[in-house]
C-alpha cells in the first residue's frame, strides 16, 4: 500500500496553519471538480484532496497522520501502519469506507462493533453492523441520487475471520444532511447460524464545495463585481447547484453586501434554503497611466470621503 502524503497532495508545508491548509483544499477542489473539469482524472483528483482535507482539517486526526508521518511513511512508497497501531480518531465512526482510499481505511478504519444474540431466539448470533461514511456532494443533494458504494464484511468461516468486498447501489435522498445517518436493513455482515445479518449504516458527509459556504440550508456565494458594476449597477451569471442565474447588481452597491436569491439554497424537510450573493468589489490588475487619469478624474469629480464618519466622532 503506498504511502499519501496528504501535505504533499494540497501543496502545504507540514507546519501549515489550517487556514492556509482550506485555503490551498478549496483552490484545488475548484479546480478539479467534476462540474467544472470535464478531464476524465477530474474526479480522481478531485477525492484525492477532499480525503487530504478530511484528515489535516481535524485536530486530532491530524496529529495521528503527523504521528505516522514521522514514522517513516514517505510518499510513493510502500507502506504499513505500526503493530498494534489503532487510530482513535477512526474509532468515532467505527469504520470509514466508501470513496476513502485505501491508505485511509488502513490508518482510520476502527472496527466493526454491535454483535448480538438473534432476537428471535433461534440459535447463532445476529450479524455486525457496518458502519461507513458516505460522502455526497451538493450538488447531490437536491434531488435522490443513486450512488454505487463498495465496503467490507467481516465474515466468520471455520472459525477463522476473514474480510468480504460487497457492492451495493443505495438510493441517497433529497435533502440530506451532514452527519445524518442512513439504515440499510439487513446489509451488514452474515448471522451465525439461523441469526439474521446486521445492518449497514450510511454516516452522510457533505463534501465541502469549491465556490459555497453553507449557513444552516442557506448557501453562500461570494460575487465579485467590479468597481464600475457596483456604482453603476449591472447583470451577472451567478453559479447555484442547479445551473446559473442572472443576478441584478443595482446602482451604488457596496462591497459585502448580500442579495437574496430565494429557493436556491439546500433541500429541506420544510422547503428549500435561500442563496446569499455577497458582493465584493475587485480592482482591476492591470492599470496604466490613462486609467490612473481616470480615476484622479473621479475622485476629483466625486468629492467622496469615505471616513468622514470618523472625523464627525472626533
Amino acid at each position: 500500500m503506498e504511502f499519501k502524503d496528504y501535505y504533499e497532495i494540497l501543496g502545504v508545508a507540514p507546519d501549515a496553519e489550517t487556514a492556509e491548509i482550506k485555503s490551498a483544499y478549496r483552490k484545488l477542489a475548484r479546480k478539479y471538480h467534476p462540474d467544472l473539469n470535464a478531464e476524465k482524472d477530474a474526479e480522481a483528483n478531485f477525492k484525492e484532496v477532499a480525503e487530504a482535507w478530511e484528515v489535516l482539517k481535524d485536530k486530532d486526526r491530524r496529529a495521528e497522520y503527523d504521528e505516522l508521518r514521522r514514522y517513516g511513511g514517505k510518499p510513493h512508497h510502500d507502506f504499513e501502519p505500526p503493530p498494534g497501531w489503532q487510530s482513535s480518531t477512526g474509532a468515532q465512526h467505527q469504520h470509514f469506507s466508501g470513496d476513502f482510499s485505501d491508505f485511509f481505511n488502513s490508518i482510520f478504519g476502527g472496527e466493526f462493533t454491535q454483535e448480538g444474540r438473534s432476537t428471535s431466539g433461534a440459535f447463532g448470533f445476529r450479524g455486525q453492523d457496518v458502519e461507513i461514511e458516505m460522502p455526497v456532494f451538493l450538488e447531490e443533494t437536491i434531488a435522490d441520487v443513486v450512488k454505487p458504494i463498495e465496503y467490507e464484511l467481516p465474515i466468520v468461516e471455520k472459525g477463522q475471520l476473514r474480510h468480504k468486498r460487497k457492492s451495493l447501489r443505495v438510493t441517497i435522498p433529497a435533502g440530506v444532511g451532514d452527519g445524518e445517518r442512513i439504515r440499510l436493513k439487513g446489509q451488514g455482515a452474515p448471522g451465525q447460524g439461523e441469526a439474521p445479518p446486521g445492518d449497514l449504516y450510511l454516516h452522510i458527509r457533505l463534501v465541502p464545495h469549491p465556490i459555497f459556504d453553507l449557513e444552516g440550508r442557506n448557501l453562500l456565494v461570494t460575487v465579485p463585481v467590479a468597481p464600475w458594476e457596483a456604482a453603476l449597477g449591472a447583470k451577472v451569471t451567478v453559479p447555484t447547484l442547479d445551473g446559473r442565474i442572472n443576478l441584478t447588481i443595482s446602482p451604488g452597491s457596496q462591497s459585502g453586501q448580500k442579495l437574496r436569491v430565494k429557493g436556491k439554497g439546500l433541500v429541506g424537510k420544510t422547503g428549500k434554503g435561500d442563496l446569499y450573493a455577497i458582493l465584493k468589489v475587485v480592482m482591476p490588475d492591470n492599470t496604466g497611466p490613462e486609467v490612473e487619469g481616470l480615476w484622479k478624474k473621479l475622485s476629483e469629480a466625486a468629492a467622496f470621503d469615505p471616513r468622514k464618519e470618523w472625523r464627525d466622532k472626533r
